[in-house]
């Protein structure tokens, strides 16, 4: 590359990421001298509002940090505000159900957002198209199937927690109200035919082409033997190292940056900086893909693992197809219980739960009085601790991109970060690119 002159750019409202933020690369010749993620949206301070608050509102509180996944958000607070009352919801005579419940609950969300981020904000990058509605001019049809398996997953989220948007069925111990029989078996007919649109998603999303990114940072995710991790786990580096819900705060370090109100995380042993998402979902528990989910990930051609970011969109579509075959199943094993909930009742104590948000691990934590008042709170969700390996994978790219002109360079990283769906925010636009050359 020739030298130049310092220069800067700025693309403002660059759409198709949720939130607001900007992204800022400072090179110098051929090399990247700088990338900062800068996140700008003020603080919301969930954890300072539920402070003083009763034990049983968490799982409502929490869920309006996100209108995406705020099954996510519900589920991390149940299982911490139910850790410390030292209440075991799985050993109850209903535990069974509470348990499917959850699950399927979840799986909505991950249809959802999983279909939301491929057909609306992922897919078109690699389309060539600025956007799904310049996409669905050209390819009506597919954009539709994609509304359909989001209608699909929110129809799980309307039936199990009474609205697809902060769901309002959902309680400390199980749920308010149970569905009935015929209602789920309603659901199930269409979820079968939504699953047959999961398979073609997957089909259609490996043949796009795909630019090399090999990612290097070590992975972290929830696993449970047996199963895919959705709900509940323990968590898993690839490194081999392992920690329940409680340790989390000892092996998960988060620090303020001067360049974003976001904290980072760092885990606590070298190298640090680590990924957690479908990617490393994918690589710790692909043994674990109910049967059919697996046979479409390998003619997909994606192996054991999967370390092209780019690739990531194949990964959530065959993690769509995943939480498809698990809510039919779970459906076809129902059988209704005389309680929605167990009692849960309030002791001085800390709490811990840990799910997988369709962007990674969500943790949460909280310390109560003997009254069930919330003395602390501690929420870590899955973008902020992504947010230092994304500005690590910019730079890697960018700086083997070097002889694309501004725009087009400004393009190209827009599309890696676009590999990772950060969520900042609820809002469509995440940020505007500052490049400076020197």
């Amino acid at each position: 590359m020739t030298h130049r002159q310092r220069r800067s750019l700025a693309a403002a409202g660059l759409a198709r990421v949720e939130g607001e933020g900007s992204l800022h690369l400072s090179l110098r010749g051929d090399h990247i001298e700088e990338v900062r993620l800068d996140i700008y949206e003020p603080p919301r301070f969930f954890e300072a509002f539920l402070r003083g608050r009763s034990f049983l509102e968490p799982p409502d509180i929490t869920s309006r940090i996100c209108g995406i996944c705020p099954v996510a958000y519900q589920t991390s607070a149940f299982l911490a505000i139910e850790d410390a009352c030292g209440t075991d919801v799985s050993g109850a005579d209903v535990s069974g159900v509470i348990a499917g419940l959850r699950r399927l609950l979840y799986c909505g969300e991950w249809i959802a957002s999983h279909a939301l981020h491929i057909y609306l904000l992922h897919a078109p990058d690699f389309l060539g198209y600025p956007g799904a509605v310049e996409m669905a001019r050209d390819k009506r049809d597919i954009v539709e199937r994609g509304m359909r398996l989001r209608r699909a997953g929110n129809a799980i989220m309307e039936l199990i927690g009474g609205r697809a948007i902060h769901p309002v069925n959902v309680r400390v111990g199980g749920f308010y109200s149970l569905p009935t029989r015929a209602d789920l078996d309603n659901l199930a007919v269409q979820l079968r035919v939504a699953l047959e649109e999961a398979i073609a998603t997957v089909e259609w999303v490996a043949g796009f082409d795909f630019p090399e990114l090999v990612i290097e940072h070590e992975f972290l995710a929830l696993t449970t033997p047996g199963q895919y991790p959705i709900e509940r786990g323990t968590a898993l580096t690839s490194s081999g190292r392992q920690f329940g819900a409680a340790g989390f705060e000892d092996h998960v370090i988060e620090e303020q940056v001067p360049h974003s109100t976001a904290l980072h995380a760092r885990l606590a042993a070298l190298p640090g900086r680590y990924l957690t998402g479908p990617l490393a979902r994918y690589a710790l528990n692909s043994q674990w893909l109910p049967p059919t989910a697996a046979a479409i990930a390998a003619s997909a051609g994606l192996g054991a693992e999967c370390r092209n970011s780019f690739q990531s969109i194949v990964v959530r579509a065959v993690e769509i197809v995943c939480a498809l075959e698990e809510a039919i199943r779970i459906i076809d094993d129902y059988a209704p219980a005389s309680e929605a909930s167990v009692p849960v009742t309030p002791r001085a104590g800390r709490g811990y739960g840990l799910s997988e948000a369709p962007r990674g691990v969500l943790y949460q934590g909280y310390e109560i009085g003997a009254d069930g008042t919330i003395l602390s709170a501690r929420i870590v969700p899955p973008t902020s601790q992504n947010q230092a390996a994304i500005e690590h994978d910019v730079g890697q790219f960018a700086e083997r991109h070097l002889d694309l002109d501004d725009e087009q360079l400004a393009r190209a990283c827009e599309r890696v970060i676009r590999n990772y769906d950060p969520c900042i925010s609820c809002a469509t636009h995440f940020l505007e690119l500052h490049l400076e050359r020197r």
